[in-house]
């Protein structure tokens, strides 16, 4: 009788330990975290690499050979219209100018005696009208003199700072020879490219601005402290880029920027009633996003996104999802498109405030 009731309590325990089992393989699944995508106002930053020029950049180069006399400015200094910047050893155009004047003065004598002998009728008028037309020869003769040897004073045409000295002084100059560069940088052309789709909302946009402000980020990543606005745009679109070339304009009063610098221009587009989305809900197949959406039945599908926009830690989306979808948040990679799901759901207001605490 003891192995017989000793037997009975084996079973019974193999029986209750079997159904515990059981029950626990029936557990459910964690449960995963869904939200919905938010509609609202924003402002979209887009960065734009740019080269960054002088309003007024030339060179100046030697209009008359000869030997570079003196050299009166330094390399980066800052220069004075009608300031004096190099000089050409005028000998030459000196000794031009004072025969052509000597000639000058010697056809206005002839035109005097020519105009008192044709008071007489000693000499016929045609006579008086040739002595005439010598002497406005001779005048010409002397002001290309007198140009030729202004053109050995080299003066800025315009404010600005010099650039790099090619020939220091007692060279030997050639006519045409570069001397140096001269920039004006009180006002810097700021230019960039822009792609067709963009130019077609910037345009879209100049229905209620006048010009678009524009902020520039400079090499040391520091944002200059005046703004720009977009003045311009190039005729034509660049076949083989498919982008368009914009100039916007920024004031240089301290004199910081500098011709030939590089950066990035920042342009800010307001967006209204946008779908705003955590770039965490999406996953990339292919080089596209996709999310998640759950259906009524609690079952996930895996649902193509368009991305219009991206902002720190979110997507601004241009078609896929809507305002009161369900896309899951946390688990992506857990579920296979048609899985059911248990899920708990947090409003969307709570999920970009935690996101915005944990970029801080």
């Amino acid at each position: 009788m003891k192995g017989i009731f000793m037997l009975t309590g084996l079973c019974a325990l193999l029986c209750y330990t079997g159904c515990t089992t059981k029950e626990e393989s029936k557990e459910e699944p964690a449960r995963l975290l869904v939200t919905s995508p938010l509609k609202m106002d924003t402002t979209v930053t887009q960065e734009y690499v740019c080269q960054i020029r002088s309003i007024r950049n030339i060179e100046l180069k030697a209009q008359e050979k000869g030997y570079l006399q003196r050299v009166y400015v330094d390399e980066g200094q800052f220069v004075k219209a009608g300031q004096l910047l190099f000089k050409i050893m005028p000998t030459l155009y000196q000794a031009e100018m004072e025969k052509a004047d000597a000639e000058a003065q010697a056809a206005d004598i002839e035109v005097q005696n020519t105009q008192s002998l044709a008071d007489r009728n000693i000499v016929s008028k045609n006579e008086l009208a040739l002595a005439i037309a010598k002497a406005k020869r001779a005048k010409a003769e002397l002001a290309l003199a007198k140009a030729h040897l202004a053109f050995t004073d080299i003066r800025a045409p315009f404010d600005g700072i010099v650039d790099q000295l090619h020939l220091k002084q007692g060279s030997l100059v050639e006519e045409g020879e570069l001397l140096t560069s001269l920039s004006d940088n009180s006002q810097m052309w700021v230019y960039f490219n822009v792609s067709e789709p963009e130019y077609l909302n910037y345009q879209a946009n100049l229905k209620t601005k006048e010009k678009m402000k524009v902020e520039l980020l400079m090499a040391n990543k520091q944002v200059f402290n005046h703004p720009g606005y977009v003045e311009t745009i190039e005729a034509e679109f660049n076949n083989e880029t498919g982008n368009i070339a914009f100039r916007a304009s920024f004031p240089n009063r301290e004199g910081l920027l500098r011709h030939g610098e590089t950066g990035s221009i920042l342009m800010k587009e307001q967006m209204k009633d946008a779908i705003v989305i955590p770039q965490k809900a999406t996953l990339e197949i292919m080089d596209k996003k996709y999310v998640y959406i759950v259906n009524k039945d609690n079952v996930v599908k895996l649902t193509p996104v368009t991305i219009a926009a991206e902002i720190p830690d979110l997507y601004i989306i241009k078609d896929g999802v809507n305002e009161g979808d369900k896309i899951l948040l946390e688990g992506i990679r857990k579920v296979q498109d048609g899985d059911k799901i248990s899920f708990e759901f947090e409003e969307p207001e709570k999920v970009l405030a935690h996101l915005k605490l944990e970029s801080e």
